[in-house]
């Protein structure tokens, strides 16, 4: 087993027919689009936002305390690789969301703030908003203050800045927008 964990991609596989069976063995009559798409919605949302409070929680506050000469291997290896997974899993979740929404037959009501479709359409513009800061000011930003696109040290600095602070945002707006996807979910199930 521990040859089969080694690999991500054989683990992840593995999670998937997990799911699958499971799926099948307890909602085989109920497998429907919806279903799958809300799976998918949870499963990139938790990938989006586990690693937003991972930048916001751990990266953030840690990088001060790392000595000059190890802070190459965070911003040259672990930041870029965290952020192609933040940024996609961002670009999934919102995908998978407005399907659901469709799937559902909510969409409108739910963006035009609809009585009984209010909260969802406040987690939904959360997670629009959200999912516009991490790929048109986080990630831009994020590239020149990790050296990834040709920059002088104040503009790294300032967009180092930018990034951080437009995180923190998208991490006070992640808790609203939690709930009110939580607590529509929870109410229309």
């Amino acid at each position: 087993m521990g040859k089969l964990l080694e690999n991500l991609y054989v683990t992840l596989g593995l999670g998937l027919l997990a799911a699958i069976i499971l799926s099948a063995t307890f909602h085989a009559e109920v497998a429907t689009f919806a279903l799958i798409i809300r799976w998918v919605h949870v499963f990139f949302g938790i990938v989006w936002i586990g690693l937003l409070y991972y930048f916001n929680f751990v990266q953030i506050p840690t990088m001060p305390k790392i000595p000059a000469d190890l802070k190459g291997g965070v911003s040259k290896f672990i930041a870029p690789e965290a952020l192609f997974f933040f940024r996609w899993g961002a670009a999934f979740t919102v995908l998978a969301g407005l399907l659901l929404a469709w799937a559902m037959g909510y969409m409108h009501e739910a963006f035009s703030f609809q009585p009984g479709f209010r909260l969802i359409g406040i987690g939904m513009w959360l997670g629009l908003i959200m999912a516009f800061n991490v790929w048109f000011i986080i990630w831009p930003n994020q590239k020149r203050a990790l050296g990834l696109v040709d920059a002088d040290d104040a503009s790294k600095a300032k967009s180092a800045r930018t990034a951080m602070l437009t995180s923190r945002v998208n991490t006070l707006l992640s808790i609203p927008m939690l709930y009110a996807m939580t607590t529509f979910q929870s109410a229309a199930a």
